[in-house]
């Protein structure tokens, strides 16, 4: 993955509300490059690789830092095999619900704002669909609140039932309950 401007990792990246701060540059500045691709092609299923390809560039860069973040966690916890290619899938696959055009940067920005500073606004002007360019930020407010149960159908639809039923739960919050794959996956997408 190539980053412009990289190396900010210092004090300001630590304050509150960093994080956003960062997501949003790295959406800016990053994308994808030659073995970014080929790592994702040889960690998903080949009927995977459209909704992937699907996603905005920025997210497909945020699912990558998940997975990197992911694989990490689960080396140190001593996931099995099986666990860590699971794990690998569902963060590359978690944010399938959001694709191109309908949820971009600046609709993210949107609905990351409104959604956590005026959420009872932000439910009211939810919509489904767009038929009209009006209805487009309620059409992005219900994408970022719904994509996790959006992406789990597209991967049912492509076989991928085991990576649907853990991302469908991608955004709920931490239960003592979670499997370890789901665990690792909402902690990873925290911190990314």
């Amino acid at each position: 993955m190539r980053r412009h401007g990289a190396g900010r990792e210092g004090k300001l990246w630590r304050l509150p509300g960093a994080r956003r701060v960062r997501q949003f540059a790295r959406a800016m500045t990053e994308h994808m490059t030659g073995d970014d691709w080929r790592h994702v092609q040889a960690l998903l299923p080949a009927d995977a690789l459209p909704l992937f390809r699907a996603m905005h560039p920025a997210d497909q860069c945020h699912v990558l830092h998940v997975e990197r973040t992911a694989e990490e966690m689960a080396e140190r916890e001593g996931l099995s095999r099986e666990e860590r290619a699971l794990l690998a899938r569902c963060a590359l696959l978690h944010d399938v619900g959001r694709v191109r055009g309908d949820l971009d940067v600046m609709g993210k920005v949107f609905a990351v704002l409104v959604m956590h500073g005026l959420p009872a606004v932000g439910r009211r002007m939810m919509c489904r669909d767009a038929h009209v360019p009006w209805q487009k930020l309620g059409h992005a407010l219900y994408v970022y609140r719904h994509h996790p149960s959006i992406g789990a159908a597209k991967l049912r639809a492509a076989g991928l039932a085991e990576e649907a039923a853990i991302i469908a739960q991608h955004h709920e919050p931490p239960s003592l309950l979670d499997p370890p794959v789901l665990r690792i996956l909402k902690a990873a997408d925290e911190q990314n």
